[in-house]
């Protein structure tokens, strides 16, 4: 018997995957999450009937979400992440030499499932700067302190993360930045969901000085094109040159993937 998991793109599109065993399944106060061994992508991460990350490319996801947005910066030094409970961005973050990342993760199954069954994203956890919060990041952000960048890395605008995609979240998220400081977020794909992107860059352009769209292509998430925004009060420009290994980003990167396709402009009225 084939067993196959298959994530609706739209109505009339979906995505399918062969797997070969379900590894675990926790239905949490928040969500219903799945890993399944895959044939072609290794460990797949699903909740609520939704890919969330795959061993084979989760690299490309975590590596932008990440390295733009703190490469703007000089000298990051205190970073927050809002979701991420995969532990794949904090791994990331700490090829910037931080002081300390703080991860706020609204469930705590991801964290455990993570840790147990994919150690290769979620190695960070191990390191004594990464300090785990679990709770609902709109709340935590308004008590937070100051950072120098946040990385908003959550699922898509419902259920628990629907918080996350609203304007006195961000206004939050303005007053946590130390001066210079930089946020990112994903937005989904531009493709079949423009308006995701769409609705956060326009509120994020008001209330930040500088705002940016930027994209990467990962072959597992709708239509393999997906949104990133970054946002600061100072000129988005690298700051600094990349001076360890990766293996989707590099200093070509940063610029190019900012420069948009015609339809993803026109979609969101981009200058």
């Amino acid at each position: 018997m084939e067993l196959w998991f298959a994530e609706m793109h739209t109505p009339h599109i979906k995505l399918g995957f062969r797997f070969k065993k379900e590894i675990a399944h926790v239905k949490s106060r928040y969500q219903d999450i799945h890993l399944l061994d895959t044939h072609e992508y290794g460990k797949l991460l699903i909740i609520d009937g939704t890919v969330q990350t795959t061993e084979k490319d989760e690299f490309i996801y975590h590596e932008m979400i990440v390295h733009p947005p703190l490469f703007s910066h000089p000298n990051p030094r205190k970073v927050l992440i809002i979701g991420g409970g995969d532990g794949g961005a904090a791994r990331e973050v700490l090829k910037h030499g931080v002081s300390e990342i703080h991860i706020v993760e609204i469930d705590e199954e991801v964290v455990k499932i993570s840790r147990k069954y994919l150690p290769t994203i979620s190695s960070a956890y191990g390191d004594t700067r990464v300090h785990l919060h679990i709770e609902n990041g709109s709340d935590f952000i308004k008590h937070a302190g100051k950072f120098d960048a946040i990385i908003i890395d959550s699922t898509d605008p419902v259920g628990p993360a629907e918080s996350l995609f609203q304007r006195d979240f961000y206004e939050n998220l303005k007053e946590a930045l130390n001066p210079g400081g930089v946020i990112s977020q994903q937005c989904g794909t531009p493709f079949y969901h423009p308006e995701e992107l769409c609705g956060v860059y326009s509120i994020v352009k008001d209330i930040f000085k500088h705002a940016a769209i930027y994209l990467a292509y990962i072959p597992t998430y709708p239509g393999g094109m997906w949104s990133f925004i970054m946002a600061s009060d100072v000129p988005l420009e690298r700051r600094r040159k990349i001076d360890f290994k990766t293996k989707y980003y590099n200093d070509e990167i940063y610029y190019s993937s900012m420069v948009l396709p015609n339809f993803v402009k026109e979609h969101c009225k981009k200058d």
